[in-house]
């Protein structure tokens, strides 16, 4: 990628082998929300696994939603690789994708919402890339946990390809897959809420400027406070 070949994703056999258990620890508790990173989460609650671009500005969207969303915290799915670090996911060669995950609370928000979020939040037509970010662990994708979740993912999909048709834009490359099978490997510590601890740090994340519309009428995303920077002139952030 740094010698401008276009992104690949590795296979299973090309990938970093990685390791059987994480090398880092994560904070007890998310810095703003106060609630717990990895749990337990209360009874009831939903988890989603959303990947939109670098996960620094990515994880912020969802944190400042104004109701519903009881934690959030960022990692790597989608991969081949057991445990990766930030470095082996940005080499290209683990397969993964940064990812935010929210666990949220379903009777204030509900997973449509959050979609909504998803999709005004990037331009979900870029592939490999988000912006100035080039490389597949910058790629748009959304996990799912239940077949409820699969079905308002999918439909919102066409929902979104409508208009983003009728404004212009391309095809979605998003890809909606299972959870089951792709497991969530959390970042590392400094990574959780990274914008909340460093507020003037990069936020790569923009969005087409385009509306999913009914029935998600209602704008939940929150803009980049400092905008969107230019990118560094690498693939790490």
């Amino acid at each position: 990628m740094l010698f401008g070949r276009t992104p690949v994703l590795p296979t299973a056999e090309q990938a970093l082998t990685g390791r059987s258990k994480p090398i880092f620890s994560l904070p007890g508790r998310h810095t703003v929300l106060g609630t717990p990173l990895l749990g337990p989460y209360p009874e009831g609650y939903g988890t989603a696994d959303f990947a939109l671009g670098c996960f620094w500005g990515a994880e912020r969207r969802f944190w400042q939603l104004p109701v519903g969303v009881w934690t959030t915290l960022v990692g790597y799915q989608g991969g081949h690789t057991e445990n990766p670090t930030y470095e082996e996911v940005c080499s290209g060669l683990t397969g993964h994708t940064e990812v935010v995950r929210v666990v949220f609370d379903p009777a204030l928000i509900s997973y449509e919402r959050l979609l909504k979020t998803f999709w005004e939040s990037h331009d979900p037509t870029q592939g490999f890339r988000q912006g100035n970010d080039v490389g597949t662990q910058y790629r748009s994708a959304v996990h799912t946990h239940t077949p409820a979740q699969a079905a308002a993912a999918e439909a919102s999909r066409t929902a979104y390809q409508k208009v983003l048709t009728a404004s212009g834009h391309g095809t979605i490359t998003t890809e909606i897959l299972p959870s089951e099978g792709r497991p969530f490997y959390p970042a590392e510590g400094y990574h959780q809420q990274y914008l909340d601890k460093n507020p003037a740090g990069y936020c790569g994340i923009g969005g087409t400027g385009v509306e999913l519309g009914d029935p998600f009428e209602t704008n939940w995303g929150v803009s980049c406070p400092t905008g969107v920077a230019p990118a560094p002139q690498s693939t790490e952030k």
